[in-house]
């Protein structure tokens, strides 16, 4: 198992169009054989602060998503929502262990 953890800050007016564009990525992500989760979440005491939290069976299933329609429109349109780069934390699964997921 693969996670990545994308941490993004946006633009505060630019706030519902990201969530808007980044909802049609993750539901949409949900739905590829080598992702088994796909989550956006929202920070409480900072509405800017984003993560998506992804875990991905494998290396492939990591390079099949970077090739879907849902995100490359999502790539395409989000750099200027943000306020800074994403960061991306590439992290193993300590617990649950793979086979639980």
């Amino acid at each position: 198992m693969i996670l990545q953890l994308v941490r993004l800050r946006v633009k505060p007016d630019a706030i519902e169009a990201f969530t808007a564009a980044t909802l049609d990525n993750t539901r949409h992500s949900r739905h590829e054989p080598g992702i088994v989760q796909f989550a956006l979440v929202r920070q409480q005491d900072d509405p800017t602060r984003f993560v998506i939290i992804e875990a991905f069976k494998d290396e492939a299933a990591i390079a099949a998503h970077r090739q879907t329609p849902h995100y490359l429109r999502w790539r395409d349109t989000v750099p200027d929502m943000l306020a800074e780069p994403r960061d991306v934390v590439k992290a193993d699964s300590v617990d649950p262990a793979d086979a639980d997921w």
